[in-house]
């Protein structure tokens, strides 16, 4: 069994190589689309006394012919004691044999996976001529939905808001390393864009329905457990809404509170973004229609990505 740290992961899936892995989740949504993986839905351990959880995430593709499970622990108040708000493993088994292949660190590779899921969204879902993105929250997500953004639609100016100025300045410094220029700007501001990405912890909507203009594509990411919501619910009332997994989504994703409510029901629901990339279902049909893609995190795509992190590792 081999043990690959988190540089190794880092060097082998950098941010330079974010095509490689928007093109194996891409694939991953197609394949999940034809039933060819099995993914139960994500189990979470809450630990409120903590403000923290664990979630455990199985699946087996019958393309790749391993299994992968992650166990993945979220706590927002890490930073404050020095430690990462994400961290993550995951434990890749042979299908074959059900020996264990390999177990690696995955807190970048969540972060870029996500992104590339991102961009799998707006490659499908936003409008073609999309020029300006914006992103809500500069924390280590808004790093990946950027630079997986650029890669699918010529982005000419990208908008970000967050409280801490200082974590603007320190995502404008990541960027340009890549040549990747971004501005500081009002939540109003970033929320007009043609592609908006949220990446908060909100627990109360942050982004007005008034400030959605017609044509925006929305990837809704920070909601991932219950009662988060970033959105006012407004919003998803007059738009496309695709999601990633609707038994997780409803349950922790952006769509989770409204459903909850009976703001919106199943019937609300236009697609799962793997039958969008499997060509089962139409996307995006005008360029005035609002679209949200409702991001939770599938198992697939850790699954897919840290195969791709093996393969290259031998």
């Amino acid at each position: 069994m081999k043990i690959i740290s988190e540089k190794e992961v880092k060097e082998i899936i950098s941010a330079e190589k974010i095509q490689q892995i928007i093109d194996v989740v891409e694939k991953g949504f197609a394949d999940y689309a034809a039933g060819l993986i099995q993914m139960p839905p994500k189990q979470y351990l809450d630990f409120k006394e903590y403000q923290g959880d664990l979630r455990i995430m199985p699946c087996y593709s019958s393309v790749l012919k391993i299994a992968g499970t992650k166990i993945v622990n979220v706590h927002p108040q890490n930073p404050q004691k020095g430690l990462p708000t994400v961290g993550a493993i995951v434990v890749l088994n042979d299908a074959k044999d059900g020996q264990p292949l390999a177990i690696m660190d995955a807190a970048w590779l969540t972060g870029i996976r996500t992104g590339a899921a991102g961009a799998v969204a707006a490659k499908y879902l936003s409008r073609k001529n999309s020029k300006t993105l914006g992103v809500i929250g500069a924390g280590q997500q808004a790093f990946f939905q950027i630079i997986a953004a650029v890669k699918v639609r010529e982005i000419q100016e990208i908008l970000v808001y967050d409280t801490n100025t200082e974590s603007i300045a320190r995502l404008a410094e990541n960027l340009e390393r890549l040549g990747i220029k971004i501005k500081k700007a009002s939540l109003e501001e970033a929320a007009k864009t043609d592609i908006l990405a949220t990446t908060t912890p909100a627990r109360n909507p942050i982004v007005k329905n008034e400030w959605i203009l017609p044509g925006t594509h929305i990837n809704a990411i920070g909601a991932d457990a219950k009662d988060k919501e970033e959105l006012e619910p407004e919003i998803l009332k007059r738009s496309k809404i695709v999601v990633d997994h609707w038994e997780q989504a409803s349950h922790s994703g952006e769509i989770n509170v409204p459903i909850e409510r009976g703001l919106i029901t199943k019937e609300n629901i236009h697609a799962e973004l793997g039958d969008v990339v499997a060509g089962k279902i139409v996307g995006r049909e005008t360029d005035e229609e609002i679209t949200i893609f409702d991001s939770t995190g599938l198992a697939f795509q850790d699954l897919y990505t840290a195969h791709l992190v093996l393969h290259v590792r031998h």
